[in-house]
């Protein structure tokens, strides 16, 4: 099993743009040739990308730098340099991007494949053949390359599932998720034996599917960091619907299963109103023992709330849970695809101000005209599908996170 891994901070820095050249035509009957010096190449620049095969922030703890070539120099005979290699960061889906500097959220990775430039390349200096004026022919300046731009950034994974499973510990979580889904969670008779969240798919007739987060058990004040419950807690903030298993039968000593489903609900209620309003199901678990049943009828009665009664053990009352869930998540997803017709019906959201685009990306001293950037660089802002509007949303600092890469740019590498 995998280590699972949920927040890093890593720094991530464009390349450096490469050197302008200082160079004459010289050629056989062509005296005073003129100025003819390449410009530099542009840095490449630091992407991250969602991976929907990827579970874990593992592979990012072991390496916190992330560079992107740099650009290479001009030449003469105005040869351009090579532009760097961008640098591909693979995240998991559920990704969100903090500056680790102001805490603001960049971005949310929602979406498999889908990509963010967090670090753009400095651009090229210009040769010497862009200095030339009627009154000097023959420059002997040119512009050095800019240095690429650098952060650091604090991401933080968030599950995204269809199904939660929440409850005290011990409660029989892992055993159900490994009797629904192919999932094999660490299962052991003493509390606390999951100690970080898992993913399982549960598959039914009918080509349907489903992933199920089981969350590590929760306490009381888990809302609070107790048990690191706040850690816990937020893996079910994107889950469309949560399941509650309550122990039938606890332990002498234990809370009773009224008592523990008070005690999640109002931890779910003191952690985040959103979350304690999603819908919830009510499973009491260990059918096969003495008493089960009168204990669900209890439960129930005092709660006033329907409650499904299975058995992780002899897997009673798993198919009828397993189809339930199937039909409240298909509600679900309906009830969001008639929420996204309807504002795409409304036309696009006006979220003006939303960032402030002030920094420059490519190193140039404050005071400098950004007009002169936008001028030379072969993407400029505004330029991509989303045009000014969404340059000026920009947290990057001076384009479209989204647009492609710059025309003439190398394809990006895999990661490495």
């Amino acid at each position: 099993m995998r280590l699972f891994v949920d927040e890093v901070v890593i720094h991530v820095r464009g390349g450096r743009g490469g050197d302008g050249c200082v160079s004459f035509r010289r050629e056989k009957y062509v005296p005073k040739g003129g100025p003819d010096g390449g410009d530099g190449g542009h840095g490449g620049s630091v992407w991250l990308r969602a991976q929907a095969g990827l579970d874990t922030l593992l592979d990012l703890a072991g390496r916190h730098h992330w560079y992107a070539e740099d650009g290479r120099p001009g030449s003469g005979a105005n040869r351009h340099g090579r532009r760097g290699q961008d640098r591909i960061v693979n995240v998991p889906v559920g990704t969100l991007v903090f500056d680790d500097q102001t805490g603001q959220l960049l971005k949310d990775m929602v979406e498999d494949g889908q990509t963010v430039r967090v670090a753009a390349g400095g651009r090229g200096g210009k040769g010497n053949s862009h200095f030339a004026t009627s009154v000097n022919q023959a420059p002997r300046e040119a512009q050095p390359g800019r240095m690429g731009r650098a952060r650091i950034l604090r991401l933080e994974l968030k599950l995204i599932a269809d199904v939660g499973l929440v409850g005290l510990p011990n409660a029989g979580k892992s055993t159900l998720l490994s009797r629904v889904t192919h999932a094999r969670p660490r299962i052991a008779p003493y509390p606390f034996t999951t100690k970080e969240p898992q993913l399982g798919i549960l598959e039914l007739p009918g080509f349907r599917r489903l992933v199920i987060a089981d969350l590590p058990g929760l306490i009381e004040g888990a809302h609070e960091g107790a048990g690191l419950g706040d850690i816990f807690l937020r893996h079910i903030e994107r889950t469309r619907l949560i399941v509650h298993l309550i122990d039938l039968c606890p332990p002498e000593g234990s809370p009773t299963p009224v008592e523990a489903y008070a005690i999640i609900r109002r931890e779910l209620e003191k952690y985040s109103s959103a979350l304690a309003a999603k819908r919830e199901v009510i499973v009491g678990n260990k059918l096969d023992l003495t008493d089960a049943d009168a204990a669900a009828d209890a439960l129930a009665a005092q709660i006033g709330r329907p409650v499904l009664r299975i058995s992780g053990v002899t897997g009673a009352g798993l198919r009828e849970l397993s189809e339930q869930l199937w039909t409240l998540i298909a509600e679900i997803r309906a009830d969001e695809e008639r929420e996204a017709r309807v504002l795409a019906a409304a036309g696009p959201l006006e979220l003006l101000g939303v960032f402030d685009d002030d920094e420059p990306h490519d190193g140039e001293e404050s005071g400098h005209d950004p007009r002169d950037d936008e001028r030379a660089s072969p993407n400029p802002p505004g330029s991509g599908p989303a045009g000014g509007r969404a340059s000026a949303l920009d947290p990057w600092g001076g384009c479209d996170p989204l647009d492609d890469p710059p025309v003439g740019a190398d394809p990006p590498p895999e990661k490495s």
